[in-house]
């Protein structure tokens, strides 16, 4: 994965944040590390009073047992990861399954000028998530929506209209890659949440990947603590996906 020159603009205009990495071949698979120090600079990026949001959301069991604090390195995890891939912030992000906000508040804390989609499925959590940002006087870029996947992913206004598209714990590999696959323009990258240990070859096999016009690349470890897996889109997605809502996850493509 290339890193972003010095002085470079991103999808936003903005300057890009250079992160540096030692990387190393594990088999088939190119695994890169952010450390700690790139992930303490991006934590002045990120606004103040979000731990507050974020605690309300723990408070109403939208969030795991994590941390806050960790939670908010987790998400910055995903920011180091795409501005790297796109050289500068997105132009667009949609976090799939957003949930109580994480990584999606973090997101449109770093990425202001972005066009920042939290998608959920529940009610309760949208409308956790729309009174969060009415209460933040967060302007614009800012959208939360409420939907399947499976049907916001054949919407015009959805469809391949995203720079990124982030996964924490959306579900399976495949109903991810599927899903996220409909929102992701070709050219565009798509960073999944990775337990430890895993072997990604077995999770995100590449002739399965390609079905949607996904290509596994990296998998990057921050601050030893957290993975994500990169997936580039390469083609366009084909007229037939995203199934109807249920068959990516009853009937998984692998």
């Amino acid at each position: 994965m290339a890193l972003a020159p010095a002085g470079a603009t991103g999808a936003s205009g903005s300057r890009p944040r250079v992160v540096r990495r030692r990387t190393w071949e594990s088999g088939h698979v190119s695994v890169q590390e952010v450390d700690e120090g790139e992930i303490e600079l991006l934590r002045a990026r990120v606004d103040p009073d979000l731990r507050g949001a974020l605690s309300r959301s723990f408070e109403l069991g939208f969030l795991g047992s994590m941390p806050i604090g960790d939670q908010i390195d987790h998400a910055l995890g995903f920011v180091a990861v795409l501005e790297s891939c796109l050289g500068g912030a997105p132009g667009s992000v949609i976090d799939l399954g957003t949930g109580g906000g994480v990584p999606g508040l973090v997101l449109l804390s770093c990425w202001p000028d972005a066009r920042v989609v939290l998608m959920d499925a529940s009610e309760r959590r949208t409308e956790f998530l729309s009174e969060t940002l009415q209460a933040r006087a967060a302007t614009g870029a800012g959208e939360v929506i409420r939907g399947r996947a499976e049907e916001l992913g054949r919407q015009g206004g959805f469809r391949e209209q995203f720079d990124a598209v982030t996964s924490r714990s959306f579900g399976i590999p495949a109903l991810t890659a599927e899903c996220g696959a409909s929102f992701l323009r070709p050219g565009g990258w798509m960073v999944v949440s990775e337990p430890p240990d895993v072997a990604p070859e077995e999770r995100w096999p590449r002739n399965g990947l390609t079905v949607v016009g996904l290509e596994r690349r990296e998998i990057v470890r921050v601050s030893g603590r957290f993975g994500y897996q990169l997936l580039h889109k390469t083609t366009g997605i084909g007229d037939r996906f995203p199934r109807r809502v249920g068959i990516p996850a009853k009937r998984p493509l692998f």
